[in-house]
């Protein structure tokens, strides 16, 4: 059976790993075990994806992005260059703790910038946007803007990344897609197209 994805000669590909059609593995990575790659995918250069990993459809993963077990990507995820999740809180060289592996799930349509670091355990909302060097050490809504060390909101984008400006009513429009939302009891809905 021919493989409908594409693996540079230099990354690795482990049996036991499922990869979708379309998908693209750049150089130096590695894509292990028990790992589930998702159609459309593209796999930057020196990426690792650690068994357990599952990235839905259409995830782009940059450069250098270590993938550990415990992290799921919806569909539609971004991860910039060099950005880092952690599955530890406390790791230790000298003491084991696989068992203590925490679960970041990050939510449909979300992007997180170059060099950004998610603390274990803390889930990315469905298309928030984590700022470049930001450090998320607790859950982020969906929609939200984060930046900073340790990263705080500074306001919500759309589902295109625009910064949204609400009005008094607590509704805003994207200025590139035209559509529209609303701003109720701090969350940030889109309002259906008529």
């Amino acid at each position: 059976m021919k493989e409908n994805y594409f693996v540079h000669p230099t990354a690795v590909i482990d049996d036991g790993c499922e990869i979708g059609s379309g998908v693209k593995i750049w150089h130096f990575s590695h894509v292990m075990p028990g790992s589930v790659i998702g159609d459309n995918c593209n796999i930057g250069q020196n990426v690792v994806v650690s068994s357990g990993v599952k990235l839905g459809k259409n995830v782009k993963v940059q450069n250098n992005v270590s993938l550990y077990e415990g992290v799921i990507c919806e569909d539609d995820v971004f991860l910039g260059p060099s950005m880092v999740f952690t599955n530890v809180i406390n790791p230790r060289s000298a003491i084991v703790r696989k068992h203590e592996y925490k679960k970041t799930l990050v939510k449909r349509g979300a992007s997180i910038g170059a060099n950004a670091t998610i603390v274990c355990g803390n889930n990315i909302g469905e298309f928030s946007f984590i700022g470049a060097g930001a450090v998320v050490t607790k859950e982020v809504p969906p929609y939200a803007l984060v930046i900073g060390n340790p990263a705080r909101q500074t306001g919500w984008v759309s589902e295109y990344g625009i910064k949204l400006k609400f009005d008094e009513e607590g509704k805003a429009i994207c200025s590139e897609s035209g559509e529209r939302y609303i701003l109720k009891n701090n969350r940030v809905n889109k309002l259906l197209q008529h």
